[in-house]
């Protein structure tokens, strides 16, 4: 009877509009998504995420994010706990590898499911740490003084962001990259020295708190104006999060900096070979679900 029911699963592409259930799925699994993240994700590419539904009714959800030929993330790789064990998420997860078919894909996943991933074929690239802290009237002390500016992103020319961004992605995602540095609820910072941006940040609301989320800078004292300025505005106590490659251990130490405590590792998994990307610049990943 149960091998009957999963031959039933259907498999579609979501709608912009139903990607706030894959959201609302990813709140309560304690992920903390962005309150505009929908919109955002949704431009990355528009055809990367999937929904099975069981006679009608939505179970699960997959995002495979295709930014171009050669290069693919999954995310948001979800089924109701009610409808787990019982293959749906197989059928989901083939679905996806089936359309980043030829892609070298990435993933960040609970390190609990690495060995299931390798079956698969994907390989540890690093790990990533999740920290979490509040602000503090200490931290305003931590604006060093650089002799370029801070200046609002959206006043910079989009060439100029993206100029600077390809360092950080194997791939093209202007269109993304456009409407997250825009999106409502949100603060994006750039540091501009001598006409060239030596460093970027963007704080957003999510469901619980703020996550800066990315922070890319050429220093450690770039990076910490950057947090500092991103976090002037918030209340006292606010929480904040920033994900941080473990491998980059300045970073690392950074983050301990500003009291922030590692709540959540995930493993950076990919099919081939791992991308070269500036690690030792790069103080919060952009998203664990679309890379």
């Amino acid at each position: 009877m149960r091998e009957n029911r999963v031959t039933e699963l259907q498999i579609r592409k979501m709608s912009q509009e139903e990607l706030g259930l894959a959201l609302s799925w990813a709140a309560l699994e304690g992920w903390n998504p962005g309150l505009h993240d929908a919109k955002t994700y949704y431009l990355a590419d528009p055809h990367g995420f999937l929904l099975a539904e069981l006679e009608g009714e939505p179970i699960g959800c997959i995002s495979a994010i295709k930014y171009s030929a050669d290069f693919a993330f999954i995310g948001f790789y979800l089924v109701k706990p009610e409808y787990r064990g019982q293959g749906y998420g197989m059928q989901l997860w083939q679905a996806a590898l089936s359309y980043l078919s030829g892609c070298n894909i990435g993933l960040d996943g609970v390190a609990a499911q690495q060995e299931n991933y390798q079956k698969s074929g994907f390989e540890l690239a690093y790990a990533n740490v999740r920290f979490q802290g509040g602000v503090s009237l200490e931290n305003s002390n931590k604006l060093d003084k650089l002799k370029g500016a801070l200046v609002p992103l959206k006043t910079l020319p989009l060439s100029s962001l993206m100029a600077y961004e390809k360092a950080f992605f194997p791939a093209d995602r202007t269109a993304f990259m456009q409407a997250w540095v825009e999106q409502e609820d949100a603060n994006a910072l750039a540091y501009v020295d001598e006409g060239k941006v030596q460093g970027y940040g963007v704080i957003r609301q999510c469901q619980s708190g703020y996550k800066i989320a990315p922070l890319f800078a050429d220093s450690q004292e770039i990076a910490r104006s950057l947090i500092t300025a991103l976090t002037a505005n918030l209340a006292k106590g606010s929480e904040f999060f920033l994900d941080v490659p473990a491998c980059h251990q300045e970073a690392m130490l950074f983050a301990k900096e500003f009291a922030m405590v590692p709540v959540f590792e995930t493993a950076r998994m990919y099919t081939q070979t791992k991308p070269e990307l500036p690690l030792n610049r790069i103080y919060g990943v952009t998203s664990f679900e679309i890379g």
